[in-house]
């Protein structure tokens, strides 16, 4: 990569003009379409108000990411925090995709959501066979999105492979996450992974290895919530997204969420949101 020039140049996507980004911005595209016009290499510059996940299936690349450099190849997975100095040069052989979200797309995602939280920190990852092939399943799908995401019928469809792609995206990270980081930190990840399972605190704490004292204790200084409530804050989280940008019936929305009786899934809804599953999902239309 070549050196740097003192000013570090800023743009909303790369090369594009510096004008505010869309509310709850999203956008993918493939590695080659952008970087082919640069000769493969992207030089350092920061994007002030977006976050980025870059996806390298195939081909070698490298990354620069703040001070820090690296000779890698795909499969990889590259996160890159808003504000963050990076760059890349990628062989002309590459295959993958870039995802650039906004904050307030993120931040639409939930307060104390295991994605925003990942996609604060710049992090390399190495996805698994099994992922790589799923994120570009997915990756492919979602561009075809792209095409009609300003379409009020296509939109919702843009959104959930949008927030789907990410979620797999971060997988490594809340792996990572899980092994290391406080109890709170650690429990957030978890939760991610099991919040459909509707297990008891005793798991959780056993899983973390802390009793649910510590776990309530650590909760409310991270979180400002008990586990209980951070649990059930994702449920809602997760139900109103079904509900809004899915076509599932809110009997299929109470299953995907672990509930065994759908009326015990409305009373969880009113209870958390004043209203019912079903007025919301009217509204949604």
């Amino acid at each position: 990569m070549r050196s740097v020039s003192p000013a570090i140049p800023s743009y909303a996507l790369y090369g594009d003009s510096q004008d505010a980004p869309l509310d709850e911005f999203f956008h993918c595209e493939t590695i080659a379409i952008r970087s082919r016009r640069y000769d493969w290499e992207i030089a350092p510059h920061l994007h002030p108000a977006l976050s980025q996940m870059l996806f390298v299936a195939r081909g070698a690349v490298d990354v620069r990411l703040g001070e820090a450099q690296h000779a890698l190849a795909g499969p990889l997975l590259v996160c890159v925090p808003s504000g963050l100095v990076h760059g890349f040069r990628f062989s002309p052989s590459v295959v993958g995709f870039v995802v650039t979200a906004s904050q307030d797309f993120l931040d639409s995602l939930g307060r104390h959501d295991a994605l925003r939280a990942q996609m604060r920190a710049a992090a390399l990852h190495m996805p698994t066979p099994a992922l790589t092939r799923s994120l570009l399943q997915i990756g492919r799908q979602l561009l075809i999105a792209e095409r009609d995401r300003f379409d009020p019928d296509a939109h919702r469809l843009h959104r959930t492979l949008a927030e789907a792609w990410l979620r797999l995206a971060i997988q490594p990270g809340l792996a990572r996450a899980a092994q290391r980081g406080t109890v709170a930190q650690r429990f957030q990840a978890l939760v991610e992974t099991s919040y459909r399972e509707h297990r008891p605190l005793a798991f959780y704490a056993a899983q973390l290895g802390c009793t649910v004292r510590t776990l309530s204790r650590q909760t409310d200084e991270a979180f400002g919530l008990s586990p209980l409530q951070f649990i059930s804050r994702r449920l809602l989280f997760e139900a109103r997204r079904l509900l809004r940008f899915t076509t599932a019936s809110c009997s299929e929305v109470a299953a995907e969420l672990g509930f065994d009786d759908p009326a015990y899934f409305s009373r969880f809804y009113r209870r958390m949101t004043g209203r019912s599953p079903s007025e919301d999902k009217r509204a949604a239309r």
